[in-house]
């Protein structure tokens, strides 16, 4: 077996070190090289000043005399210098007695010296006599050549490089040549006897030491390997006496596999029988979730159609003319609708949950904005002595990533449970960042919930006692489903209450931030609030006015306003300003319950006002704030009076094939001030469109004719309105309805039954503002 020579431990080893000593050299040759440099530096000044100083009394006497003949032979005598190439002699009075120069000596190697040394340097001396040390008499200039000077140090140290390489090179020689034989030649021998062996030989043959290296490292090795040579032998041999039993072994296990096999292949033929068995099982649990999640949407589209038509006819005949018997009887009626579609929503995601088929979404939404909007929807629901108040925090993230939908039902869960418990006092809905992501807590001065009940609720079915259900109705699903949507998205669900005292649910969700919070507008003035210092109200407008920039004072609601200076008075106690307006004339905004606006006659007797329903939102805090504050008393009289909806100039097209669906939408819609137009398939909602502009389509999904699916993928493959918003109103809750209908190119989903403030906020959603004015 041969090594080449750069495998070699030889080659290795003497490249090594002559790579270390080459290094070594270098360093010292570049040392020498500097040394050199700073001594040729060095002695250029000193050459050139030791001929000036012999020329200095000559040239002196010659200068007293002003004898330009000696003069000349004196700077003649200096140019003789190789390094000089000019000499002038100059007296006290500028005059040039004698100066002569010469062409610089060039060379190929001239850039090296000049960037060492520089080019030239120029030395002067001045001239006086030893008498007179203090009488100018002129003085010598020479100008020098430092190629003559740097020529010679190169040549010095091209030299001391090439002496030192060559010793490099010489030394590796010497060195390859002594790790040959003294390493390489020796493990040569040592590789080629072992690569003669036969392992199978069952004579143990030691392997020879090479002469000279018996107590080395090699003779160590040498004595190593023989002896595993004869551990291995040893071996050999056991393993061939094992192989001989374990013939006779297999011999044996030959008759007794023989006769396992008959009885594995009777075995193999249950097993199979058992296979096909579990197959068919297989085929028939698929067949039967197949059914069960068919029958789900059936139901769930059976149910929901007629529920909207129910829910939007009693919607629409409360908001007409009706005796008090008859209103009472319609809200019963309407308030037993929204708790049926409410325990079939939920029952349909306890089966998702249960089918493990509850999907989630990962898009970026505005987390603040949604939560006021839930809040806005069930304000409705709040007793008229409660006090709702939704608080973000102002480093809330703008935009977070997660699913809004199983969000928005979290705080609604969360919500709604607070108000039906809470008949006053406050209930709070609080979005704050914490450690551990997005808090969102809902925190109420309701009844309670006993400590042995506490781990109760969160089961399917279950309520804090019997009574609840009598008293305050509801399932039981609400929170269990909360806390399997909070596991679901990585988050937890808390609760710390105690009885007749309130409770606090906490939701903390993992919701990365996709938008860091923007900077907040700045506003100029100065607002006084007349309201307790407990109130909702009081706290959220002591956390965004100074983030706003304004100026923000409380006062008691039996305080005095003499000697305040404000640009706005807000206020939730209409009572208390009944008393004061007479005697102050600034603007007042009052904050009311849903639905509690002030009679004509009062609000007229406290103008300039403006009302606004609790729970305030930020941004509609905010533009009532501009328009205040940014409009004169006149401006503000006039909107004051006339606060009433803008119409719509949006035109909408509802595709709805049932007729009683059909009058609810178009109720709704005309109520919110759209101008609707309605086919009653997609065939008939294409040719509306070629006919006439449409702002946004509501589109059923099950129709005759055409659905509301293949209408919608022709819409969009036609390429006339790709920027045309689609909403899909189907009576399918479950989640794979919602992919199928972005699949078919629909914008949005609102499951049936809706109610009108759900439809406002999804026009508002997609509508543009200016056509939405």
């Amino acid at each position: 077996m041969d090594i080449s020579l750069t495998n070699r431990l030889s080659f290795k080893q003497a490249g090594l070190t002559v790579l270390v000593a080459f290094i070594l050299g270098t360093l010292l040759s570049v040392t020498q090289v500097a040394v050199d440099y700073a001594s040729e530096e060095a002695s250029i000044n000193r050459e050139i000043r030791a001929l000036l100083e012999i020329s200095h009394n000559p040239a002196a006497r010659i200068a007293y005399n002003i004898d330009a003949e000696l003069a000349q032979e004196l700077v003649l005598g200096l140019l003789r210098s190789p390094a000089v190439t000019r000499a002038e002699l100059i007296d006290n009075n500028g005059l040039v007695l004698a100066s002569v120069s010469r062409p610089r000596r060039e060379s190929r190697y001239r850039v090296f010296s000049d960037s060492l040394f520089g080019a030239q340097r120029q030395f002067q001396d001045p001239l006086h006599v030893s008498h007179a040390p203090n009488e100018a008499l002129g003085f010598l200039r020479l100008e020098v050549d430092t190629y003559a000077f740097g020529s010679h140090f190169l040549r010095r140290s091209l030299l001391t490089l090439l002496t030192g390489f060559a010793r490099s090179l010489l030394l590796s020689l010497i060195l390859l040549v002594l790790f040959y034989f003294m390493l390489t030649k020796p493990l040569t021998g040592v590789i080629r006897a072992l690569s003669e062996r036969n392992p199978q030989d069952p004579q143990h043959r030691p392997v020879p030491c090479p002469k000279g290296h018996e107590r080395d490292e090699i003779g160590t090795l040498v004595e190593v390997t023989n002896r595993q040579l004869s551990s291995i032998a040893q071996e050999i041999e056991q393993r061939r006496n094992a192989e001989d039993r374990l013939t006779q072994y297999l011999n044996e296990l030959e008759n007794i596999v023989s006769a396992r096999t008959a009885e594995l292949k009777a075995t193999n033929a249950r097993l199979s029988q058992s296979n096909r068995e579990l197959e068919v099982a297989r085929t028939t649990a698929l067949n039967m979730a197949q059914a069960r999640s068919a029958f789900l949407a059936n139901m769930s589209h059976e149910i929901r159609t007629p529920l909207n038509g129910l829910l939007g006819m009693l919607a629409l005949a409360l908001d007409g003319p009706l005796s008090a018997e008859q209103r009472q009887q319609l809200g019963i009626a309407h308030d037993s609708g929204k708790v049926l579609v409410e325990l079939l929503n939920d029952i349909l995601d306890l089966s998702k949950f249960e089918a493990g088929q509850l999907e989630l979404e990962e898009i970026p939404f505005d987390l603040g904005a949604m939560a006021e909007d839930t809040a806005s929807l069930l304000s409705q629901n709040a007793a008229s002595a409660v006090e709702l108040t939704c608080l973000i925090d102002p480093a809330l993230p703008t935009h977070v990533l997660g699913d809004p939908t199983r969000v928005r039902q979290i705080v609604s869960n969360l919500l709604s449970n607070a108000l039906k418990f809470t008949r006053f006092g406050r209930v709070d809905l609080i979005v704050a960042c914490g450690k551990d992501g997005i808090s969102i807590r809902v925190r109420d001065t309701g009844i309670g919930i006993a400590e042995d009940a506490q781990a109760r609720i969160f089961q399917p079915f279950a309520q804090a006692e019997v009574g609840i259900t009598r008293e305050y109705g509801g399932t039981g699903l609400g929170l269990a489903l909360t806390r399997r949507l909070c596991e679901a998205m990585h988050g937890k669900l808390t609760l710390q209450s105690k009885e007749g005292f309130g409770s606090e649910f906490c939701a903390q969700l993992p919701l990365p931030a996709h938008a860091q919070a923007s900077s907040q507008p700045s506003l100029q003035g100065r607002i006084v609030a007349m309201t307790p210092a407990s109130s909702g109200l009081q706290q959220m407008l002591s956390q965004w006015l100074p983030t706003w920039g304004l100026g923000y004072q409380r006062l008691d609601t039996d305080a005095s306003l003499h000697g305040v200076d404000a640009d706005l008075l807000i206020s939730d106690c209409p009572e208390c300003l009944l008393g004061i307006r007479p005697t102050i004339s600034t603007p007042i905004l009052l904050v009311t319950a849903y639905g509690n606006f002030l009679p004509h006659e009062q609000a007229q007797r406290l103008m300039p006002l403006l009302q606004i329903a609790r729970p305030l939102a930020r941004n509609g805090l905010l533009q009532m704030l501009r328009h205040i504050l940014h409009s004169d008393d006149g401006d503000l009289h006039n909107s004051a009076q006339t606060q009433a909806a803008r119409e719509s100039t949006a035109r909408v097209l509802l595709v709805e094939d049932n007729p009683v669906n059909q009058m609810v939408a178009k109720g709704m819609l005309a109520k919110l001030g759209y101008q609707v137009l309605v086919a009653a398939h997609g065939a008939e909602a294409l040719e509306v469109l070629e006919q006439e502009p449409i702002d946004l389509i509501l589109m059923d999904c099950n129709m005759p004719v055409m659905d509301g699916y293949e209408a919608s993928r022709r819409i969009r493959s036609n390429g006339r309105w790709p920027e045309l918003p689609i909403v899909a109103l189907t009576a399918n809750a479950l989640s794979d309805e919602r992919e199928r209908c972005r699949a078919a190119g629909m914008n949005d989903y609102l499951a049936k039954p809706f109610r009108r403030e759900e439809l406002a906020v999804m026009l508002d959603t997609w509508l543009p503002d200016e056509v939405n004015r």
